[in-house]
């Protein structure tokens, strides 16, 4: 298994057009397509946990090596 990057496009309740990326890493052993679409639960718990941010759109990336990061 790897770690996979769930993406999160979030905005707030209050001000919609406020809106920001969050991670969620995690181990996964399928695909980046796999990954988004069993997403679901994974995002309802997080959703649970931010009850003030209302999710857009979400995607899995692999996530960058230390080395390249710049």
């Amino acid at each position: 298994m790897a770690l996979v990057d769930l993406i999160v496009l979030a905005c707030t309740v209050a001000h919609p057009a406020s809106c920001r990326d969050y991670h969620i890493v995690f181990e996964w052993g399928g695909s980046l397509r796999a990954c988004a679409l069993a997403a679901e639960p994974r995002l309802e718990q997080w959703s649970e946990v931010h009850p003030n941010l209302q999710i857009k759109r979400w995607h899995c990336a692999w996530p960058a090596r230390e080395e390249e990061k710049s």
